[in-house]
């Protein structure tokens, strides 16, 4: 092992850039398990005998072209983010809204309307759930 410096100001820094390199990494991993997990799951779809896989839709079974079916809510879900610097404000979003981060908590439309009365809760700007709810001010 390599010897360290004996003053704190210098083990404080090397610390803090070791820290780093740890956090920088656990976002990788993170990102790696994910990409692990969904090929895992076409590993095992692939492997499965062809008839207890689904039957696929031919082309001529989707929606005409230039129409898209009505988009079905699938109700709401509360964001909390936490930073270095203390909790963000809520965000409410439509569940199925693609800029959730995190892990978001399910909620009514009624509890997701009551939340966007306290001033430390605000509607997600994407997807915009207090337009679905009625309750936006613009």
């Amino acid at each position: 092992m390599s010897l360290l410096p004996p003053d704190p100001r210098r083990l404080r820094a090397i610390l803090g850039y070791l820290d780093e390199r740890l956090a920088e990494n656990e976002t990788l991993a993170t990102y790696l398990r994910i990409q692990r997990d969904t090929v895992l799951a076409a590993l095992a779809e692939a492997e499965r005998p062809a008839r207890q896989r689904p039957r696929r839709q031919g082309k001529g079974n989707g929606p005409l072209p230039g129409l898209t079916p009505p988009r079905v809510r699938t109700g709401y879900v509360v964001q909390q983010k936490r930073t270095p610097t203390g909790p963000e404000p809520a965000l409410i979003h439509l569940a199925d809204c693609t800029m959730i981060q995190g892990t978001p908590h399910r909620i009514r439309a009624d509890e997701a309307r009551a939340a966007l009365t306290d001033p430390t809760v605000e509607p997600c700007t994407f997807c915009r759930p207090d337009t679905e709810l009625g309750t936006d001010l613009a």
